[in-house]
């Protein structure tokens, strides 16, 4: 007998009790009242929405602050409370959840696009048991069916508030915690080299694909270059996105319609997604062919990148770049300059996160021989499956960790109800 099991045996043989979370806290929201000003100078902390997104465990050294008054009446996110997305273009990525595990001295605020949820009694759950709690599959398929949309998912508080869970004694917590830390720690250190490698990845990239001016020509790794804008050399388009309330534009949809959130500086090979030939008639979604590069326009996203491997449509939210003359100017070389280039863009956005076509068409690219293109892009492909194919080194190490983790994760949470 293990140590969970000799745990259940002492202190729930009988079973574990489950309730509806509704039962046991209340919800709250984010900040309310704001504009971009605000968040100019600020003096008081604040969590994003992509850390709630991405951390099971809220990230407290912040350094995104919002203008807060003295008089304001404004939610304060506490030690042990549960965060959550609000909303999401897909329904399995609403509702990700983050939970501030840290005892904080200073006011923290959450952003407008997450909710939060306190516990009345916070004896009930240990705060790092909860982080793992809720990002468990069973409970994320419950979640997921408490959002509803069609482009963009939405999470009902209503519906939330009925999803089960169960309580466990505290030291069956404390032992999960324990059991789950150590596989999140193999993970992390793994996560770790696997990041080295990246940073390596892309101190190469950025080598081979600059530009330097010597004696009034512009070289790139000795070949001479000429810069163009992306509108001068490429066909740049955006998509759209038909009209959610027409059924036929989307039941039984075969044609791969894409957002922004695929624009994960990777390479697209299929969509989770589709619209019929009737959709793409009547909205302003047009194909692309293989080998477009994807770049997003709004969100988290902006200026992230992706090389579609198939012919697909998207939304309004993504500017598709094709070359004009395939012999003089090669898609990937475009796809792998656009990745090299990130900080650039962002450095220069200003306001909301939102770019329009004329930017993208604007920016500069050298252009060498194309020889030298795919001298280039060949080096870049063997480092970038390297350290993103998950079929081999580190990254199939990864994922493997993963599956196990999410594997023991789902068990040990996995309990007997109470009275059944």
């Amino acid at each position: 007998m293990n140590k969970i099991e000799e745990l259940i045996q002492q202190y729930c043989p009988e079973g574990v009790e489950f309730t509806e979370i509704g039962k046991i806290g209340d919800f709250y929201g984010g900040l309310t009242g704001k504009n971009k000003n605000d968040f100019q100078d600020g003096n008081a902390k604040f969590i994003t929405y992509m850390n709630v997104f991405s951390n099971i465990a809220v990230k407290t050294d912040i350094d995104i602050f919002v203008k807060i008054g003295e008089k304001e009446n404004q939610n304060r996110v506490e030690y042990g409370d549960v965060l959550f997305t609000g909303s999401s273009e897909t329904p399995d990525e609403c509702g990700m959840s983050s939970v501030l595990t840290e005892k904080i001295t200073e006011p923290l605020y959450l952003n407008s696009f997450c909710f939060g949820f306190r516990l009345h009694d916070k004896e009930l759950f240990l705060p790092d048991f909860l982080k793992y709690l809720f990002r468990d599959d069973s409970i994320r398929k419950q979640i997921g069916q408490t959002a509803s949309g069609v482009t963009r998912f939405n999470i009902s508080k209503k519906r939330f508030a009925k999803v089960i869970i169960p309580i466990p004694p505290l030291p069956i917590q404390q032992e999960i915690v324990k059991i789950l830390d150590s596989f999140t720690q193999l993970e992390a250190e793994l996560e770790a080299e696997l990041e080295a490698r990246r940073k390596q990845y892309e101190y190469y990239r950025n080598q081979l694909l600059s530009a330097t001016e010597v004696n009034g020509k512009w070289l790139m790794n000795g070949a001479e270059v000429e810069w163009k804008t992306l509108g001068e050399v490429c066909k740049i388009s955006s998509g759209g996105t038909p009209s959610t309330n027409e059924k036929l534009y989307w039941v039984n949809g075969t044609i791969p319609w894409l957002k922004s959130e695929v624009c994960k500086d990777c390479y697209l090979s299929n969509s989770k997604t589709y619209i019929t030939e009737l959709g793409l008639n009547n909205s302003s979604a047009k194909y692309l062919e293989k080998g477009t590069v994807l770049m997003a326009m709004v969100g988290a996203t902006i200026f992230k990148a992706a090389f579609l491997n198939f012919q697909a449509t998207t939304n309004q939210n993504i500017a598709g770049i094709k070359s004009i003359d395939t012999e003089k100017l090669s898609d990937k070389y475009i796809f792998y300059y656009i990745l090299k280039s990130y900080n650039f863009l962002t450095s220069k956005l200003s306001g909301y996160n939102m770019i329009n076509l004329s930017q993208i068409k604007s920016i500069p690219i050298p252009i060498p021989p194309l020889s030298e293109q795919d001298r280039i892009t060949g080096i870049l492909d063997k480092f970038d499956s390297l350290v993103n194919d998950i079929s081999v080194g580190l990254p199939a190490e990864i994922d493997g960790r993963r599956k196990q983790y999410n594997y023991y994760r789902g068990k040990l949470l996995d309990f007997k109800p109470l009275n059944n």
